[in-house]
């Protein structure tokens, strides 16, 4: 991600359901909550920064040029500032997930830019915001989780919210809405895959895989649709690369020096750069509707990690 929660992610994309990660040698970082909560703002802003380069390079490029470059930067600038930063960081215990970790996220962000590509990225932005939600559904087959009623509660407002937002019947299901809800789908089951990673990886390890494999996948496709970019769509498609890569690590520090549930409130900002970007680059004006739709997903999927989190104190 983009997408924003990519994030999200971050929305937001990423990194929101980890546990609490702890330093190489195991020891948890010092707390501080609102540094934490600054580091979370700068991730939404660098998320959404993406989506809008990407939304105006897909004006003149094709899907696959865009996802690769998008990927091809993320990774080099991955490899070289994780790796010259944690050499460590190149091991892992898991490269089969990381592997599919690593897939999900190019079908997500595939997705993504397709539907982004037609519809406004405040309204793709708020459909994204169902990731969380998904992943409440999800957890019972894939992860054996139990969810009780009260976050059953949350997820039927949360899909209420999603109605509202592409309010089936009145073709606004043409114009992208089907494939960004995909792409909601694709990074439920990045996330999920990322919570099965907390335990085994360090997140600067998960981090450096992020973009490994879809750099290597969508290399290969690119060809068949490349078109020489002049030097300044280069220099955006760099951008888009940058702003992922240094997107993750600003997460990933906001999830070291606070606990989750203190700073994933603040991945649904994400909408309000999604709203200014869009009309000051694109023209595009959020209704009434998809802000009203996002408020009530934004507070279901608060409302829900609320409740994760009294459960696992439950259990302990």
């Amino acid at each position: 991600m983009g997408p924003a929660p990519l994030a999200a992610q971050l929305a937001e994309n990423s990194f929101m359901i980890l546990s609490r990660p702890t330093d190489p040698i195991g020891e948890p970082k010092a707390e501080n909550i609102p540094r934490a909560i600054v580091w979370m703002l700068v991730t939404t802003l660098f998320f959404v920064s993406l989506d809008v380069l990407a939304k105006g390079l897909l004006q003149r490029y094709d899907v696959t040029q865009v996802v690769a470059v998008r990927f091809g930067f993320h990774a080099a600038f991955a490899a070289v500032v994780i790796g010259f930063m944690a050499p460590w960081a190149w091991r892992t215990k898991s490269p089969r997930t990381q592997t599919m970790r690593s897939l999900s996220l190019l079908v997500t962000t595939s997705l993504f830019f397709m539907g982004v590509r037609t519809l406004p990225l405040a309204d793709a932005s708020a459909i994204m915001f169902l990731g969380p939600i998904l992943v409440t559904v999800l957890s019972m087959p894939l992860l054996g989780e139990r969810v009780g009623p009260r976050r059953w509660a949350g997820v039927g407002c949360g899909f209420l919210g999603a109605l509202l937002i592409v309010r089936p019947g009145t073709g606004f299901m043409e114009g992208g809405a089907v494939l960004i809800l995909g792409a909601a789908l694709g990074n439920a089951f990045y996330q999920i895959i990322t919570r099965r990673l907390a335990k085994r990886d360090h997140p600067l390890t998960t981090a450096l895989y992020t973009a490994i494999v879809g750099a290597i996948v969508t290399g290969l496709a690119a060809p068949a649709a490349w078109v020489a970019p002049d030097a300044t769509d280069w220099m955006l498609m760099a951008g888009m690369g940058i702003c992922g890569g240094v997107g993750h690590l600003c997460l990933i520090r906001a999830i070291t020096i606070a606990p989750v549930a203190a700073v994933a409130p603040y991945g649904y900002t994400s909408l309000l750069w999604a709203s200014l970007f869009g009309y000051s680059f694109f023209g595009d004006i959020p209704d009434a509707w998809t802000l009203a739709g996002a408020a009530i997903i934004a507070l279901s999927g608060i409302y829900i990690l609320y409740r994760e989190q009294v459960r696992s104190v439950e259990v302990r």
